[in-house]
């Protein structure tokens, strides 16, 4: 005569076994993510946002900026900002003063 397992015993081993497949699940979805993250990444590093062409980067003074020569748009980042901000402190013209306070992190 064979000894079957308990109820207790088969439902211990029913809850490891969801838990190693809810786990499996979440490491599947963490590679999918990481590898959207990069493909998105590599589709819109460097293109502009208004018209979709590639940015360059123009040195202008000691500031780099990306440049789109098809629609002319200038775009900055985080670094760029923080430096403008450093550069003219007493500055306060209204136009300036309202784009800076857009991306203010405080």
């Amino acid at each position: 005569m064979l000894n079957k397992p308990s109820s207790a015993e088969d439902e211990y081993f029913a809850r490891e076994d969801v838990e190693k497949k809810r786990k499996l699940a979440f490491q599947q979805a963490e590679v999918v993510s990481a590898q959207q993250r990069e493909a998105l990444r590599t589709l819109h590093h460097m293109k502009c946002p208004k018209c979709g062409f590639d940015l360059h980067p123009v040195k202008s003074e000691d500031m780099t900026v990306d440049t789109c020569f098809n629609c002319q748009g200038v775009w900055i980042d985080a670094a760029e900002m923080a430096e403008l901000k450093r550069r003219h402190p007493t500055v306060r013209r209204p136009v300036f003063e309202a784009i800076l306070n857009l991306f203010k992190n405080d």
